[in-house]
């Protein structure tokens, strides 16, 4: 049998539990958060009350660390995450319509900049919470 042919399931699902756990505990304090808060606030707003609660659950998070942009080995600028949980995840703190290829697209420029696997967009803008896991 060709194993080029065959599918790599293993390796599928591998990506699939990516750090299954980190995410669900972040998704649940952003839960925790809309309730508290409601919707439809600044942004900014969301992304302060989520390094709060992180704290008080003891997840540890870094708020708008600096990554350089390189292009061709050369510096060029800096990228600010809004949030790294776990020193893994990146999260992207939202209050738009919907999440469209555009968001998922940055997220994935976030993760290559930053050299992680794993981001979380979560959108904040309705009463029920939107998010979107994306892994590189």
């Amino acid at each position: 049998m060709n194993t080029d042919e065959t599918p790599d399931l293993q390796g599928e699902e591998n990506v699939r539990l990516l750090l299954k756990e980190e995410t669900h505990q972040i998704i649940g304090c952003a839960f925790e958060v809309l309730n508290e808060l409601g919707h439809g606030l600044y942004e900014k707003l969301y992304e302060n009350s989520l390094l709060l609660e992180f704290r008080l659950r003891g997840i540890p998070c870094d708020q708008q660390r600096r990554f350089d942009v390189l292009y061709k080995g050369q510096s060029v600028g800096f990228f600010q995450p809004d949030l790294i949980a776990f020193s893994t995840v990146v999260i992207d703190t939202k209050t738009i319509d919907r999440i469209t290829d555009e968001d998922r697209g940055k997220m994935l420029n976030y993760l290559k900049v930053t050299g992680l696997r794993v981001g979380l967009i979560l959108n904040f803008k309705h009463p029920r919470l939107e998010f979107e896991r994306i892994v590189r």
